[in-house]
């Protein structure tokens, strides 16, 4: 701190000396040279900056001062570096950091919350009655507020008032800056200045004034040739009140941005209303009309007085309009507009934007009103610019006729159909050749001629258009909207087609062409399918003049494997029907599979239609030393199981080879050919359709389950088979050695020796299987039946899928064997339900009944 101070010393005395006082402190000077640069801490080396701008020395003054007086060369170059000289001059003053934030709005939630706010379901009027301007001050999603910006450079008509923040800056060869705030006395207070007073003032006088009054204390401020400046600029904007009256939407006093302009005013109270002028809104100022607005002027040219600020006090007044006319019709702009005194239409048509493309512009009629009522006028294209408009005048605007005056058309078998123009002494034969000419399906043996008449009636008239276009006819004169049709041969004919069915790749409808062979209509089908048999096909031929109960011709055929040609191949005739059958012997493979404890399990194909279980077993190497032959199963699927056709075998086959084809990169020339023709001309997806028997089965359960109550009914694609296969390997080829089917899945498990129990008994829980015991030991190893426990339904579920219950002979139960792997099931009584007072009632009355009828007999 010691060393700080003796700096401050020798920082006065070499300030005293630039001011001609240096010898007041010349006894300082040897403290230069004791100065440490390093040991001074940032804030005192910013002090001592401030202290030195304060009297009027910059950073290279500074530092040549210190060189003066003896500070060593390494200290000052370690002082221009705190200071950020970096070796170069300072030809300026530094200025304090003025901590300024963004320009804001003053009371800005007052300003908001007075401004009118139209409902967002307010009605809407009619176009043509909606008043020109008055959405630009009231919509429901109001989007142009005239929103004063805050951004904007400081006006010099601004006038300062209470609240208003000021900031003042001093720069040149001194260097200062205030930040005040207008008083409600009007006065702003300056540090060392004192307080000035500029209520009132605009900010070019408030300038002036400050500038008179630092010039005191800165004598560089005034002269004929200063060398330091002031400027004045608005910090925070305060708020104005203006009285808006007359027909205006919400009328009062509103708190503005003292930027605002009429229109923020304007748009605050919502605007002119339903009687207010747009052309003629006064602003008052001091007891005296200041300006006219005229609203249009901002509307049609973009051009309005925005840059007249309104001040505290003022009075905008919206007089009643003074006159409407309403436009309707082919205008751009359908409203109601206010006129001034000498518009003409011309000046309405260009408010309204201008006529539309469709508008009939020669003339437009105006409604008037004349005494007790209206008139209309015809007011032509060369007096729009004459014809003066009156309030009241309703004019509309017609749309030209929707019609032509020299059209012809030509429709049908030419290459350009569409629409002509009707040139003087056009013809039929000219028509055709402005169309370029007819395509070669035409049929010129007859053509028509639609011709309105002038009563707007038509008539036909029929020609031949090939000798008119010979020159062996007349030609026929064409007059305006004719309409020439030259119909197609296939107009008149059916479209001609023949179809193939069966083994192809792509069945379906083909077009006919003559002389079309079987062979072509195979090819264009995409070829054979692998199962096709090209012996045995079938053209089925539609009979035109047949007897009855006669449907067709059958045609059998046949066609090499190749498709090539033969001399006594049939050709087709129109609506031919092919069909393609499959060979008798064609299959594809059937796969069956074996798990469980046979030495080889695993997939296998059907190797026969006769082979059998024992033959699959075999096939399997046998069952091992751990199989179970009593507990095999085998699953079959039932009709139900929704089995792949053919043809989506073949295609989820074609698919993979497709997709590995184009995932493998090194592909030979052949196999890329064969990728592209899989990418091209892949064979049509079929969907797969149900067995019919199936479906009819599916159908008549779910009309029982419905009829039923409490009838349900699941349908399943798989179901177990108990099979024997004990005996059927004992008596291979018997009837309990089933012959497989496709997906089949033999299961054979390891050697069982648990007995599960299952139902309504005590403890349900798995027991081990003892030889020689029968089902009342099982159960009573259970901890025995259960109180609603139905014994007599008791059942036996054994490993290969069988079921055994429990049969009983006046009073004596036969319990079905136990076997390894079995599953014990005692399955509940139904709920007990309790006679009611009425059922008794009937029961009594019924036995009642049968012994008063048997002592009728017996007597």
């Amino acid at each position: 701190m010691n060393n700080y101070k003796r700096f401050w010393y020798f920082f006065v005395f070499t300030a005293c000396l630039t001011l001609g006082i240096a010898q007041a402190m010349a006894q300082e000077i040897d403290e230069a040279s004791t100065i440490k640069v390093d040991e001074l801490s940032d804030e005192e080396v910013q002090n001592l900056l401030d202290r030195a701008y304060d009297a009027g020395l910059d950073k290279a003054e500074f530092l040549k001062a210190l060189e003066v007086q003896g500070m060593p060369p390494e200290e000052v170059a370690k002082m221009r570096k705190r200071i950020n000289m970096d070796g170069t001059e300072d030809t300026g003053r530094m200025t304090k950091n003025s901590k300024r934030e963004p320009r804001k709005q003053n009371d800005l939630s007052k300003i908001n919350n007075g401004m009118f706010s139209p409902s967002a379901n307010s009605s809407q009027l009619p176009k043509e009655d909606q008043i020109f301007g008055a959405s630009l001050f009231y919509q429901a999603s109001r989007n142009l507020s005239f929103e004063p910006s805050l951004s904007q450079a400081t006006p010099k008509s601004y006038v300062l008032g209470s609240g208003d923040l000021i900031y003042v800056d001093i720069y040149g060869q001194s260097e200062q800056y205030y930040e005040a705030t207008v008083s409600p006395d009007g006065f702003v207070l300056l540090d060392n200045i004192g307080p000035v007073n500029v209520a009132g003032k605009t900010i070019e006088e408030a300038t002036g004034i400050l500038k008179n009054r630092i010039g005191r204390y800165y004598t560089g401020l005034l002269g004929s040739n200063p060398n330091t400046f002031l400027q004045v600029t608005l910090g925070n904007v305060g708020t104005i009140q203006v009285n808006i009256l007359g027909e205006v939407r919400l009328p009062g006093t509103f708190t503005l941005s003292a930027f605002s302009t009429v229109f923020n005013a304007l748009y605050a109270a919502g605007g002119p209303n339903e009687n207010g002028t747009m052309r003629k809104i006064k602003l008052v100022r001091n007891n005296q009309q200041l300006a006219e607005i005229d609203v249009y002027d901002l509307l049609l040219n973009g051009t309005a007085q925005l840059d007249l600020k309104l001040q505290d006090q003022d009075v905008i007044l919206v007089p009643p309009f003074e006159s409407h006319v309403k436009i309707k019709g082919e205008v751009k702009r359908p409203m109601t507009f206010e006129i001034a005194e000498d518009d003409a239409f011309s000046d309405l048509l260009r408010y309204a934007g201008g006529f539309t493309d469709e508008a009939f512009k020669d003339r437009v009629a105006i409604s008037r009103i004349t005494g007790n009522q209206r008139s209309v006028s015809d007011v032509y294209q060369n007096q729009f610019d004459m014809f003066i408009l009156k309030g009241g005048d309703q004019i509309t605007v017609q749309r030209i006729l929707d019609r032509y005056s020299n059209r012809v058309q030509i429709k049908g078998a030419v290459y350009r159909e569409g629409t002509f123009a009707l040139t003087e002494g056009l013809t039929l034969a000219q028509l055709v050749k402005n169309a370029e000419g007819l395509r070669g399906d035409a049929y010129t043996t007859q053509a028509s001629i639609l011709r309105t008449k002038s009563d707007l009636s038509t008539e036909m008239i029929q020609v031949n258009l090939q000798e008119v276009m010979n020159g062996t006819a007349p030609d026929i004169p064409l007059q305006r909207e004719d309409v020439v049709r030259v119909a197609s041969i296939y107009d008149i004919d059916n479209e001609a087609y023949v179809q193939i069915l069966g083994e192809v790749k792509r069945p379906g409808v083909y077009p006919f062409s003559a002389e079309m062979k079987v062979e072509d209509l195979i090819v264009m089908a995409g070829g054979f399918q692998e199962s096709a048999n090209a012996q045995d096909i079938e053209i089925a031929r539609r009979l035109e003049d047949s007897d009855l109960g006669t449907l067709a011709d059958i045609i059998p055929t046949s066609v090499n494997p190749d498709l090539s040609y033969q001399a006594d191949s049939p050709s087709l005739v129109p609506f031919d029907q092919v069909i393609v059958r499959k060979r008798a012997s064609f299959t594809m493979q059937k796969l069956i599979a074996v798990e469980g404890q046979v030495n080889s399990p695993g997939i296998f194909a059907i190797q026969s239609s006769s082979e059998r279980i024992s033959d699959l077993i075999q096939r399997a190497g046998g069952l091992n030393q751990f199989a179970y032959a009593k507990g095999a199963t085998l699953i079959r699927r039932t009709e139900f199981f929704n089995t792949e056709s053919e043809q989506i075998r073949r295609q989820r086959n074609l698919e993979e080879l497709k997709i590995k084809l184009a995932e493998d990169p090194s592909n030979s020339e052949a196999q890329e050919e064969l990728l592209r023709r899989l990418l091209s001309d892949f064979p049509q997806a079929e969907s797969p359709v149900d067995n019919q028997l199936a479906q009819t089965k599916k159908e008549s359960l779910d009309q029982i389950a419905s009829e039923t109550p409490g009838f349900a009914v699941k349908l399943k694609e798989t179901e177990a088979v108990a099979i024997n296969l004990e005996e059927i390997l004992n008596n291979p080829g018997s009837e309990d050695d089933l012959l497989l089917e496709e997906g089949d899945i033999l299961s054979v498990p390891k050697l069982l020796q648990t007995v599960r129990m299952r139902g309504d008994v005590v403890y349900p829980t798995t027991l081990r299987h003892e030889s020689g015991r029968g089902l009342k030991h099982y159960i009573n190893a259970s901890g025995g039946f259960e109180r609603r426990a139905n014994r007599k339904q008791t059942y036996v579920v054994y490993a290969n899928g069988a079921v055994k219950r429990t049969k009983g002979f006046l009073g004596i139960r036969n319990y079905p064997p136990v076997e390894p792997g079995a599953e014990v099931i005692v399955p509940t009584k139904g709920p007990k339900v309790p006679l009611r007072l009425g059922e008794i009632v009937g029961i009594t009355t019924g036995l009642a009944t049968l012994g008063l009828v048997i002592s009728q007999i017996n007597w």
